[in-house]
């Protein structure tokens, strides 16, 4: 492994936020920049601190990586702005990147994220002109006729679902009577949504029409299938710039060591191989969407 060095910054206008560069001692110019997102609440370290190694082997195969907490997260600043708190991550990553552009010349970003991570490197993809790539793992879905056909066939099948029901135990019927016996909750825009599920399916789109190239990994019960992601999204041609894995015994945070070391790799593999396009400086910014999942 080549030498690394790792660097706390501030970034951002208001120097911030705060990250960790991570870069070897001969960074090979043509490849992206990879930043690094939160994954909920989680600091930059990451889930089961996944963001540490990931970002030490990226920078050994010749990137430079950033890894930094939105702001109120870790040690980063509350926003002064009061954006809401989808527009306030979509600004900060915003910034970071104008950070890397005005101090490194940065002009090609890869983004990766798990989870709600996976979910802003999407819509970053499609409305920021410097992201190139996104690698998603694990992002949000809508369930689909198919999914649906796994889960509840899983559940027949199981042994274990009729003896719940026989006891009483079964968690569908207490649901149900808890819906019966409860007042409704004002309802929120879910990714069910028709209005969301567009939505996401033309972020999709409209990123691939800029060359963005997508790695998407999905896991255990999330995934019943490998090819849910284009299930969910019929109107999205994603072609070769998608390469789809599924991890069908990982869970979400990728606990295991097998999984953890295995997805590492993948991502490494994947940047280093996959021809990423030049930035597009004519790409028009996209507005956000809500959405509660």
């Amino acid at each position: 492994m080549r030498a690394l060095k790792e660097q706390a910054v501030l970034l951002g206008p208001r120097r911030s936020l705060v990250g960790i560069v991570a870069e070897g001692a001969a960074p090979a110019g043509d490849r992206p920049t990879v930043v690094i997102l939160n994954s909920g609440v989680v600091h930059r370290v990451g889930a089961n601190r996944m963001s540490v190694p990931l970002a030490r082997a990226l920078a050994a195969a010749g990137h430079v990586v950033v890894r930094f907490d939105l702001s109120g997260l870790g040690d980063s600043d509350p926003r002064p702005d009061g954006l809401a708190p989808l527009e306030a991550s979509l600004a900060d990553v915003r910034e970071v990147l104008d950070t890397l552009e005005s101090t490194r010349g940065t002009s090609r970003v890869i983004l990766v994220g798990l989870c709600s991570g996976a979910d802003l490197s999407l819509l970053c993809s499609a409305s920021d002109p410097r992201v190139v790539g996104a690698a998603l793992l694990d992002p949000s879905l809508p369930r689909t006729l198919r999914h649906r056909a796994y889960h509840y066939c899983n559940r027949v099948l199981h042994k274990e679902s009729w003896i719940n029901l026989v006891r009483g135990k079964n968690p569908l019927w207490r649901t149900l009577l808890s819906r019966a016996i409860s007042e409704p909750a004002p309802r929120q825009k879910t990714i069910q949504d028709r209005d969301v599920r567009e939505y996401l399916e033309s972020t999709y789109r409209q990123a691939l029409d800029h060359g963005v190239r997508f790695l998407a990994v999905l896991t255990g019960e999330r995934s019943y299938y490998r090819e849910q992601l284009l299930d969910a999204f019929p109107g999205v041609s994603f072609g070769d710039r998608l390469r789809l894995e599924h991890f069908p015994t990982s869970d979400h945070m990728f606990t295991a060591h097998a999984d953890h070391t295995r997805v590492i790799h993948l991502i490494v593999d994947w940047a280093g191989q996959v021809i990423f396009p030049a930035g597009d400086s004519t790409r028009p910014l996209q507005p956000s969407l809500r959405v509660s999942s």
